[in-house]
C-alpha cells in the first residue's frame, strides 16, 4: 500500500497551518532569533526540523517538554539521545548543582576521579579511561592513538555509519564502488579517501580484503548503523570484525554512543563482546556535555609504549574543559544512580510494548513497515523488514513521508527525533505514552492510506 506524492504533501500542509496556529509564540521567537543566529537557532541542526517555524523550548523534565506557548509533548527524540535517561534526572541534578557551587573546571584530577573510574570499569569491562567533551573528541582520539600505536595511516568505517563530526569519518561508497567524500561538506581540503577505508555494512569479504593491505589502524564501527535508519548487524558479524581487525593488527573499536540504549553497559557488554577501544557520548554526563572513551589494560600498555617514543609536545587529543570536576560529578551520577538495572528493565519493557503496538498496526492497516528495535531505542521503517547495508536503507527512505509523519505526531504532543524515524524510552515514559503514540500512528495511517 502506497500514498501519492500529493496526498502527503496535502497532509503536511493541512499539519503546518495547524502547528502554526498552535505555536504563535515560538512564531515571534524564530522571527527575533532570526537577526542573530545562522538559520535562527543555536545549532544549525535544529533547522531539520523542517517546520513553518522553529520550536521554542520553555522546560523539559523526565519524558516531557512544554514549548514557548505552553503546549506540552510526550518526547522519544530526547535529545537525540543525550538526554536517553530523562531531562533533568535528579541525582544528576543535585551532583551538578554542588559541584558547581565547589568549582566547575581547574584543570586537576577532581577527588572524584579513582571512583569514576571504578564505576566505568564496572559498567563497561574496560580497564582505562579517558574524558572528552563530546563522543566526536573521542572519536578522534581513539583515532590518533591507534595511528600513533601501530604506525598505520588508514582506518575502516562503514557505509553509512555515524561517528560524529570527524574529519576522518566523512567518506561513502560512491560510484563504481569508489571511496567519495559526502556530499555537503563544507570547508574540507584534505583528501580523507586516502586515509580511511569505508566498506559495505555486513560485508565480511570486503573487510578483508582492506585488512588484507597491511595499513589499517583501526576498525571502527557502530554495533549496528543507527543515523541512516536502524540497520542491524548480522549474527557475528561484530565478533568477526573484532577478530579479523586483532588478527590483521589493527584495534577494533566500538561507538556506543547511540547503542547504550541495548541494556547495562551498552551492547557489547550485553552481548559478550569486548572491544579495544569503547566510544559513550550524550548520555553519560545527563546533559551536562561529557563522553567518555575506554580502552584494555593491554591497549593502554601499549600507549604507554608509545608515549616513550614520542617527541614532548602537545599529542592533538584532549581540550581544555575535558575531565573536569562537573563532567565526573555528572557521570558519577549518571552511572551509580540513574543508568541503572531498574531503569533498563522498565524502559525495555515499555520498549517492547512499543514494538508491538506498531507492528499490530502496521499488519492492521496493511502497510509494508517494520520495527527495528535495540532495547530501549526503536525506528520506523518503510520497509516490510530491516535491510542490511546503510545504501540499501538509504535507498528505501521517504523524506516526505517522514516529514509528514513527525510533524502530524508533533501536533498531538509526541516528538519523535527530526533526522529519522527514531523513539526513545526513558524511565521516565508511562506505559500511557507508549498507548498515545500507537494509536496517533494508527489514526495517520489512516487518514494517509484508506
Amino acid at each position: 500500500m502506497t500514498a501519492s506524492v500529493e496526498k502527503i504533501e496535502k497532509l503536511w500542509q493541512r499539519e503546518a497551518e495547524a502547528y502554526a496556529a498552535r505555536t504563535p509564540k515560538s512564531a515571534v521567537l524564530a522571527k527575533e532569533a532570526a537577526s542573530h543566529w545562522l538559520k535562527g537557532v543555536p545549532l544549525h541542526w535544529m533547522s531539520d526540523w523542517e517546520l513553518p517555524h522553529a520550536l521554542f523550548l520553555k522546560e523539559a523534565k523526565g519524558a516531557r517538554l512544554k514549548d514557548a506557548d505552553g503546549n506540552l509533548y510526550t518526547d522519544f527524540c530526547l535529545g537525540d539521545t543525550g538526554a536517553m535517561f530523562g531531562h533533568g534526572p535528579e541525582p544528576a541534578v543535585k551532583a551538578v548543582a554542588g559541584q558547581m557551587a565547589r568549582g566547575a573546571t581547574a584543570m586537576l584530577p577532581s577527588e572524584l576521579a579513582p571512583e569514576v573510574g571504578r564505576l566505568l570499569s564496572d559498567y563497561f569491562g574496560l580497564d582505562q579511561w579517558q574524558v572528552t567533551a563530546s563522543a566526536s573528541d573521542a572519536n578522534r582520539a581513539i583515532i590518533r592513538w591507534a595511528r600513533g600505536v601501530t604506525g598505520r595511516p588508514r582506518i575502516l568505517i562503514f557505509d553509512g555509519s555515524y561517528h560524529g563530526a570527524v574529519d576522518d569519518v566523512f567518506v561513502r561508497i560512491g560510484a563504481g564502488g569508489r571511496t567519495e567524500l559526502r556530499p555537503g561538506l563544507v570547508g574540507q581540503v584534505a583528501d580523507i579517501t586516502a586515509t580511511t577505508a569505508v566498506v559495505p555494512f555486513n560485508d565480511r569479504e570486503a573487510v578483508k580484503a582492506e585488512l588484507a593491505k597491511g595499513d589499517i589502524a583501526l576498525v571502527l564501527t557502530e554495533p549496528l548503523l543507527t543515523n541512516i535508519g536502524m540497520v542491524p548487524s548480522d549474527p557475528g558479524f561484530m565478533a568477526f570484525l573484532a577478530d579479523a581487525a586483532r588478527e590483521a593488527g589493527a584495534f577494533f573499536a566500538l561507538d556506543e554512543t547511540h547503542t547504550l540504549s541495548s541494556g547495562r553497559g551498552g551492547w557489547g557488554r550485553v552481548h559478550g563482546l569486548r572491544p579495544d577501544f569503547l566510544v559513550v557520548g550524550k548520555p553519560i554526563g545527563g546533559g551536562v556535555p561529557a563522553a567518555v572513551y575506554g580502552f584494555t589494560a593491554a591497549v593502554g600498555a601499549r600507549i604507554a609504549a608509545f608515549n616513550e617514543t614520542r617527541a614532548p609536545g602537545h599529542s592533538g587529543i584532549g581540550t581544555t574543559l575535558s575531565g573536569s570536576a562537573l563532567q565526573l560529578a555528572a557521570i558519577r551520577a549518571m552511572l551509580a544512580e540513574v543508568m541503572t538495572e531498574a531503569a533498563y528493565a522498565h524502559m525495555e519493557q515499555l520498549a517492547a510494548r512499543l514494538e508491538a503496538g506498531l507492528t499490530r498496526v502496521f499488519k492492521e492497516k496493511g502497510v509494508s513497515w517494520h520495527v527495528l528495535r535495540v532495547g530501549a531505542r526503536a525506528e520506523i521503517g518503510f520497509t516490510p523488514a530491516p535491510v542490511r547495508s546503510g545504501a540499501a536503507s538509504a535507498e528505501r527512505m521517504n523524506h516526505p513521508l517522514e516529514r509528514a509523519l513527525h510533524l502530524y505526531l508533533l501536533n498531538r504532543g509526541l516528538m519523535l527525533t527530526p533526522f529519522h524515524n527514531m523513539m526513545l524510552i526513558s524511565p521516565e515514559t508511562r506505559e500511557e505514552d507508549i498507548d498515545r503514540l500507537t494509536e496517533a500512528v494508527s489514526a495517520f495511517l489512516t487518514e494517509l492510506f484508506e
